[in-house]
């Protein structure tokens, strides 16, 4: 075969596994919608380096109102009103870190782009991950809705080291289910969020400690609010 006819057949062949991944992946977002991850690259990666694997997925009927509020406070206060980007928080972080080269990057993401993060990819800070990560956050919240993003969410962010999941770090933490989540342990959860495998939920440090009461405080804040309160389950009765 003579290179003029090679690249066209290169061509076509690239062409052809290009559709044939999106659409695996574009049916994989859905099935997603009902069913969890199998295990994401990040619980591979923390069971390949030796940190270990802890998980156990739960529905969202069995993870407490608190856990589902706690984290919201904690994380992603906007998650009601956005469509999966919080740009104002993203430009904060990018004049932060523009102000504090060489000190801990301070990050801008939502809710629903750790979600894109955790189930679909890796992690690091490399463009191309970004790019994926925007095109992973616009599809889950095309195609799933707000309640199902935060179940993925508090099923397969790492609370802890190898530790996965609000059901395995409650087990692990308070030595109950998830579904008994006070809001004090809830936030004790959600404090460690930013670098699970540095902070410790126990024993808790006076950091922990403090930003666990700092997250109940906002927890007791956001709960009136009838959109929080209709995703984490506790719907407010219509006034007459």
């Amino acid at each position: 075969m003579t290179t003029k006819g090679l690249f066209p057949r290169i061509w076509r062949w690239t062409k052809r596994i290009f559709i044939i991944l999106f659409i695996a992946q574009f049916v994989y977002i859905i099935l997603l919608r009902w069913i969890n991850p199998p295990i994401t690259i990040t619980q591979l990666v923390s069971w390949v380096t030796g940190h270990g694997l802890k998980r156990d997925y739960v529905d969202r009927s069995e993870i407490s109102s608190n856990a589902r509020l706690a984290v919201i406070a904690s994380e992603d206060q906007k998650f009601t009103d956005h469509s999966g980007f919080d740009w104002k928080s993203i430009q904060k972080a990018m004049k932060y870190n523009e102000k504090k080269p060489g000190r801990t990057v301070r990050g801008g993401s939502t809710i629903s782009q750790q979600v894109a993060k955790n189930v679909f990819l890796w992690q690091g800070r490399s463009w191309i991950r970004k790019g994926l990560e925007g095109y992973f956050t616009f599809m889950i919240e095309l195609l799933w809705n707000k309640e199902r993003i935060l179940e993925v969410y508090l099923n397969v962010i790492e609370m802890g080291e190898g530790i996965f999941g609000v059901e395995r770090a409650a087990n692990i933490y308070f030595n109950k289910n998830a579904s008994q989540l006070s809001a004090q342990e809830a936030s004790l959860i959600a404090a460690c969020l930013p670098n699970p495998k540095v902070y410790r939920v126990k024993p808790a440090s006076p950091f922990m400690i403090r930003r666990s009461r700092e997250i109940m405080t906002q927890m007791r804040f956001l709960r009136p609010d009838p959109d929080i309160a209709a995703v984490i389950d506790e719907v407010k009765p219509a006034k007459k």
